[in-house]
């Protein structure tokens, strides 16, 4: 079931409408050519499916579930999915993948929709949804979702990202033509320290353009 939540301003759902059809072919296309942004795609999504399914069955929340490529794999193997994403049109081609899972439109910039207050979660796994948010929001958000995770939960995240701050750069001199600049790829030296002291942060570089991390929260 969708549920549909006001939507700030803050990203477009209209952007995301519009590419819902033929998303996930320019996904795999880009990949397949390991070009920016999407070099890597693939292997993000295999690492995120491993890690989750070291769990199962668990409970997951996919943060930009999109078409639910990743999330409806999971669903398949028996574990219990809810998914939120900025567009009507990603989470309607979605649904029908897994149709018991819990599908909610809504900004997630602005925080988890009201109905998941309270609820936990095995696994927390965002794909190629918060490159987004402004560095500083990227951090207040991850942070927010530690209530939200049970006892040796784990958040994944797999992005457009880089290392340092140097490779970044260097990413981008090299895909001038291309490349995106109202969006805030990952940066794992700077996050992890901004996170420090809420997490243990794994990382790693799966292209050149792209990476995952894995967290798990400090014991008190």
């Amino acid at each position: 079931m969708i549920n549909d939540q006001a939507m700030p301003a803050m990203i477009s759902a209209h952007v995301f409408d519009v590419w819902a059809d033929g998303y996930d072919e320019d996904v795999r296309l880009c990949d397949e050519k390991n070009e920016y942004p999407f070099a890597g795609y693939s292997q993000i999504m295999s690492h995120a499916y491993a890690a989750a399914m070291a769990k199962c069955p668990a409970k997951v929340l996919d943060v930009g579930v999109g078409t639910g490529n990743l999330a409806a794999k999971l669903h398949e193997q028996g574990n219990r999915i809810t998914g939120l994403d900025f567009s009507p049109e990603m989470l309607a081609i979605a649904q029908p993948k897994m149709p018991d899972a819990a599908l909610y439109q809504c900004d997630f910039a602005q925080g988890l929709p009201p109905e998941l207050a309270g609820e936990k979660f095995d696994c927390i796994i965002s794909t190629y949804a918060l490159h987004h948010f402004p560095d500083d929001l990227k951090a207040t958000f991850i942070k927010s979702l530690v209530p939200h995770l049970n006892d040796n939960g784990v958040i994944l995240i797999g992005d457009i990202g880089f290392p340092t701050r140097a490779e970044l750069l260097a990413c981008m001199g090299q895909n001038e033509d291309g490349w995106d600049d109202s969006e805030y790829y990952f940066v794992f030296t700077e996050l992890s320290e901004a996170l420090s002291g809420y997490f243990t942060v794994k990382y790693e570089q799966v292209s050149h353009c792209s990476g995952i991390m894995e967290l798990q929260v400090l014991l008190p």
